[in-house]
């Protein structure tokens, strides 16, 4: 049965914080993944950059004795080639524990905001995003 237009906005506010909050935890969850995977590209172009002459310069003793301008791109361009193998070891990091974790079956649909009646998701499978279930050996995903 539906609900009244206030207990629906409010239901509504209570399914927009949950997902929000589910998406919140997805967006840290990343981007812990990608920085620590990232890093050593992060790393060498960052000193690729910081010791090139045409761009910061910086007056640190390793630029001065290690690094000159011919090195400092060599470290730039090592930097942006390794850069697309990593992302995808960092999604593929990020997809599979996602997948284990079952975070994206957390996420609610607005019809709990529209009907009463309408149970949980995470309550029907045992759990918040159905952690405390059995696997489930018909669900299958590639990445």
């Amino acid at each position: 049965e539906p609900r009244s237009a206030w207990c629906c906005f409010v239901w509504m506010l209570v399914v927009v914080t949950m997902n929000s909050l589910v998406f919140f935890i997805n967006f840290l969850l990343m981007l812990i993944i990608f920085t620590i995977v990232l890093l050593p590209t992060i790393v060498v172009v960052y000193f690729g950059f910081q010791c090139h002459s045409q761009v910061l310069h910086s007056a640190a003793r390793y630029c001065k004795s290690i690094l000159d301008d011919n090195s400092s791109s060599a470290l730039i361009i090592l930097g942006f080639v390794i850069m697309s193998p990593l992302i995808v070891v960092a999604m593929a990091i990020y997809c599979s524990l996602a997948r284990r974790l079952h975070l994206f079956m957390c996420f609610q649909p607005y019809s709990r905001a529209v009907y009463k009646g309408v149970k949980w998701r995470w309550y029907e499978e045992g759990g918040l995003c159905g952690c405390a279930k059995g696997w489930n050996a018909q669900v299958k995903a590639w990445v």
